[in-house]
Order: C-alpha cells, then structure tokens, then sequence
C-alpha cells in the first residue's frame, strides 16, 4: 500500500513524532483512515509506537523516512519520475495551442500570398508584361500582418517595460504561448483543496478549543448551517465527536481523541476572518496584454481565413497555381482549411463560454463566503444562550501531552532493558496497587 502524501505532509510538519488525533486534525482526514495510515506507515517505514500509562498511543517516524519508503516501493520512485516527466510534458501541452495557432495563421498568410504572386503573374502573362504591380490591397495586407506578428513575438519585444514589471512585483510571469493556453482554459479550479482545508481548518478549530465545541464555532467552516446542525454530522464522524446535552437542552460537541497530543504546540493558523474562504474564479491569470494579443490572434485567424476562403473559392485557383512553386503548399492548405477555420471558431468559442460560466459561479462563491462571515461576526458576539453552550461545552475540554515520562512502553527498546530502566517506576506501581488491595 502506497502511504498517503497527506499523511507524509503532516508527520514532517509535527516533527515526525504524532498521535493520531495530531495527524487527522492536521490533515483533515478521517480518524479511522488517519489511524490506519500511521500504522502502515511505521510497520513499512520504521516508524516506533510509544504507549502512555493510559493506553494512549505516539507514532515516533525516523527523519529520513521517506528515503527509506522510496527504497521499498519502485511506485513510489515512479511517482517521482512521472512528476518530473509531466511536468514537461505539461508544459509542451500548454504552449502547443499557441505554436497551432501561430502556424495555422501562418500557414494561410503563406498560402494567400502565393495566390496572390500566381494572380499577378498570371494577369501580367495575359497582359503582355503590362502594369505590373505588387502591391494591391490583397497582398499588403497580409505582409503587414506577418510582420506584426513576428514584432510580437522578438525576443527584445518590449523587454525593459517586462524586466521593470518583474523587478517590482517579484512574480513570474507567464510567456505568451502559456498565456494562450490560460486564455483558453484557465489555470485551474482555486478551490481544488477547498475540502482538505475545510476539515483540516475544522480540526485546528476544535484542538483551539481543548476538543470542546459548539456548532456555531464550526459554521464558519460549512457551507450551509442550519438550526439542527445537521452540518456536525459529517465532522463527528470524521473525527468520532460525541454530542452532549446541556441541562437546558443544548448541544455541544467533544473529540477525545483530539484532545490528545505528541506535544506540546501552538494550533494551526486559521483564516485571519475566522471563516472559510472560497477564492473566486479567475478568467486567466496571464496580464492584460497578453490575453488582448491571445485574442487578438483568435479574430486573426478567422479573418485570414475568410480571406483564403474567398480566394480559393475562384475556380480557376487550380490552374493558375499550376506548375507555381508554390503549389503543393496551397494545395495542402486548402485540404486543411476547414479544420483551420473551425479551431479558430474553437479558439474563441472555449474562452466565451467559460468567461459566463465563471460570471455565473462566483456570485454563488461570494454569497457563501459572506454568509460564513456573518456566521463568524455572530460568534464574536454571542448571545446569552450562545454563551451559556459555551461555557457547558467547556466542561468537556481537555487537553492531553504526552511527553516521555508518560510513555511506559516503546517498541524502540527491548522489553527487558525497558524493565530494567522503568523498575524504579513499576515498584511504585505494585506498591500503589497493594496498598489499594489492602
């Protein structure tokens, strides 16, 4: 079984000595789940239990644990050279839609000019070498175009304005090939650990209040709260809560096993609101330019198109172009032109689509994150019953470390040299029981 990277995460983020409780509020991972990644992890790592006079359990990982995991598991060495190997092909991916579309535009800006050059030619042949000219609307058009593209494109393009721009932001800044596939499709959902967060913001939340807490201390973290708290169901089963009723018949929640701790630290950092906060949808994270020149290539490609088109709609193309140098180009293009026109169609299309999907996701995002703020602002004043579920709820918390003099048993040790150690310790013990028994 390939251990969980979460699992991996936490151990190294609590100096590699944990309880179960540490790793799943940690993490935000399910108790049961947590419990059995730490076991599997230190029977395959060389991990060490540590048990406490009261049965509680410490997982004690060695630093280069995953050293030694990778030694073991060839999937997890796979994994690694995978991620490298994706990494670039990911990036080939990304810049192939720009190099397409630069090469489609090319492609029939070549095509027309040959048309063009082969028209001419032709109507000088007819006209006996007459009014030669080369420079009708047709075929300047498309040669200023070329030339601004490959303006666009020079290495020494408008350099000092980007060093400038990097020098006072300290941030990377996409290419323009990149910025085409983020025009395209974006770079990704903001809130593709929205759930790890929640739970694991969840999990501090309660360890913040010694394992004791009421369901508006959690609303913060849902989605949606209701007067049953019905939203505590999924969190007592992740972290094996236990409700409790107050004598006026509030309910308040505890997390033994949360309350449990390897050491002695300060609790996560939670949201500086105090709520879960989803991040909205951004159209593309590529500058302004740069989705202007995305686009403007799109309505380029169209429009070169449209112009080919018109071209190759004249019947006699096919013997005017015969026996041209240019030929077997135009040829090919024209085969081609109705799949260079649809993926400048798709090309434009993609980006509108998802431009009001994203005007129609981030009101609903917006909502919910202010309906958590009002759920956070409520808490920092609460109410007369409010406080009194507070107060009941903090009955229950607790908070337990343990520490080296509380473990009584240890599987870094043998069991005799921990007895020759421990005797002093475990002849107060039997004399404690008998002078209970007696």
């Amino acid at each position: 079984m390939i251990p969980n990277p979460k699992i991996l995460k936490s151990i190294e983020k609590l100096d590699y000595r944990v309880t179960v409780g540490d790793v799943a509020a940690q993490a935000g991972l399910e108790l049961n789940f947590a419990q059995e990644g730490l076991l599997a992890l230190a029977s395959e790592a060389g991990g060490h239990l540590q048990v406490a006079d009261s049965g509680d359990v410490v997982y004690l990982f060695p630093k280069n644990f995953r050293s030694i995991l990778r030694n073991k598991y060839w999937q997890l060495r796979w994994q690694q050279t995978w991620a490298k190997i994706w990494k670039v092909l990911f990036y080939i991916i990304r810049i192939s839609f720009g190099i397409v579309l630069i090469a489609s535009i090319a492609l029939m800006m070549v095509a027309i000019i040959a048309i063009v050059i082969a028209m001419n030619s032709s109507n000088d042949e007819r006209e006996g070498g007459r009014g030669r000219s080369y420079g009708g609307g047709g075929f300047f058009m498309p040669r200023f175009w070329i030339g601004d593209i490959f303006w666009w494109f020079d290495p020494g393009y408008n350099r000092r304005r980007l060093q400038r721009r990097r020098e006072t932001s300290g941030n990377y800044q996409m290419n323009f090939l990149e910025s085409v596939f983020s025009f395209l499709f974006g770079d990704g959902d903001p809130n593709a650990d929205l759930e790890e967060n929640r739970y694991s913001a969840i999990g501090s939340v309660i360890r913040a209040h010694k394992g004791a807490v009421v369901g508006e201390q959690i609303a913060p973290y849902v989605d949606k709260a209701d007067e049953d708290e019905d939203y505590m169901i999924p969190v007592l089963s992740r972290f094996n809560g236990y409700p409790e009723v107050s004598p006026q018949g509030q309910i308040v929640y505890y997390f033994p096993e949360l309350q449990v701790m390897a050491s002695q630290r300060g609790t996560q950092s939670i949201s500086s609101m105090g709520y879960l906060q989803e991040k909205p949808w951004l159209f593309s994270q590529a500058n302004g330019n740069q989705i202007t020149m995305a686009a403007g290539l799109g309505v380029l490609n169209i429009i070169v198109a449209f112009v080919l088109q018109s071209l190759l709609q004249n019947g006699a193309i096919a013997e005017i172009m015969s026996g041209q140098s240019g030929e077997s180009l135009v040829m090919f293009t024209a085969s081609i032109f109705w799949l260079l026109l649809s993926y400048g169609i798709l090309y434009l299309s993609i980006p509108l689509v998802r431009y009001f999907w994203i005007k129609g996701r981030n009101p609903k995002i917006a909502n919910r994150n202010e309906a958590r703020e009002q759920r956070a602002i409520a808490l920092k004043k609460p109410s007369q019953s409010l406080q009194q579920k507070i107060s009941y709820a903090s009955q229950f918390a607790r908070q337990k470390i343990i520490g080296q003099k509380d473990i009584t048993y240890t599987t870094e040790d043998d069991l005799l040299d921990q007895n020759l150690r421990d005797r002093d310790k475990i002849d107060r013990e039997w004399q404690q029981r008998l002078e209970s028994d007696s």
